[in-house]
């Protein structure tokens, strides 16, 4: 059965999905909803409005300035947010970490400081966390490099069982070195498949139809990896500048432009869905398509 996307049709930049029992939550970048977008659905393709996860936000950043959160369950009741605000100390982008009851939250962050703030790497975004097949948990990010002009890495550390502390060594993984990567490499996204560690991320300028997403193949959740060279997802007919992308069991949920508007459509980048299949090693992503012949 087809689908039509976007499947919000609305301002939902880098969307994160969890699925907890029959509901799946998406989660977005500060819009016309909140500081954390919410919205709610039964099938991934019909989407209501929830409101603001993080209606309130602890005394080192300020409103209207929270990007990219991820959530991480956690249990039935304890969920854990991983977000980016605008650390004021340093006038420099960091990350910070909330808590929930509830999926749909209030998400509270009663930190004095941020979980990471690489304010001398031009800041700290993009987090995601991650749980392998032995119950480790992890949490990537990318330094802003890209802010002061210099590289954009993305980085890992392993966090506490209760998700609220870097227990680990912070290492680097990767960083821009392709052509089509310009400037930057950001939103990582990790899956294990098979014995074998995908890290996904977005290259080049978000408001650009160059910017898409790349992976790589890690021996392990914190490397070594080996890029897979080419955009694994790019701009179609349909849809421009997909990026910032998360993996949800056969399908990759990202963001992406209206082509005749990338940069300025003022209802922005809106949430995509596409297939998502593997040959071996090989993740292939279906290109962006206004109508799926495939139903999630």
């Amino acid at each position: 059965m087809p689908f039509s996307n976007p499947v919000y049709d609305g301002n939902f930049a880098d969307p994160q999905i969890i699925a907890v029992g029959n509901e799946y939550y998406a989660f977005a970048t500060n819009g016309p909803l909140g500081n954390v977008q919410t919205l709610t659905s039964r099938d991934l393709v019909s989407w209501e409005p929830v409101g603001d996860a993080l209606p309130s936000l602890p005394d080192w950043t300020r409103p209207r300035t929270v990007w990219a959160p991820e959530v991480a369950v956690h249990a039935a009741d304890r969920y854990v947010m991983y977000y980016t605000s605008r650390d004021t100390a340093v006038d420099r982008q960091a990350v910070g970490v909330a808590v929930a009851s509830t999926p749909s939250g209030p998400y509270v962050d009663k930190s004095p400081s941020p979980l990471i703030s690489q304010a001398d790497e031009g800041g700290s975004i993009d987090a995601s966390p991650f749980q392998d097949s032995t119950g480790r948990r992890w949490l990537y990010w990318k330094n802003d490099g890209n802010a002061i002009g210099v590289d954009t890495w993305i980085y890992v550390s392993e966090l506490s069982d209760d998700g609220l502390s870097l227990i680990g060594p912070v290492r680097r993984m990767i960083k821009q070195d392709l052509a089509w990567e310009g400037n930057l490499v950001e939103a990582p996204y990790m899956v294990e498949r098979n014995g074998k560690f995908h890290l996904f991320y977005s290259g080049n300028a978000f408001d650009k139809a160059t910017y898409a997403v790349g992976h790589a193949v890690c021996e392990s959740p914190i490397g070594p990896c080996v890029k897979s060279g080419d955009p694994i997802l790019s701009s179609s007919p349909d849809a421009a500048g997909p990026g910032h992308n998360m993996v949800l069991g056969d399908w990759f949920v990202y963001h992406a432009w209206d082509p005749a508007q990338v940069g300025t459509d003022p209802k922005g980048r809106t949430m995509w869905l596409s297939r998502l299949t593997w040959d071996g090693d090989t993740p292939i992503v279906q290109p962006p398509l206004a109508d799926n012949p495939l139903r999630p």
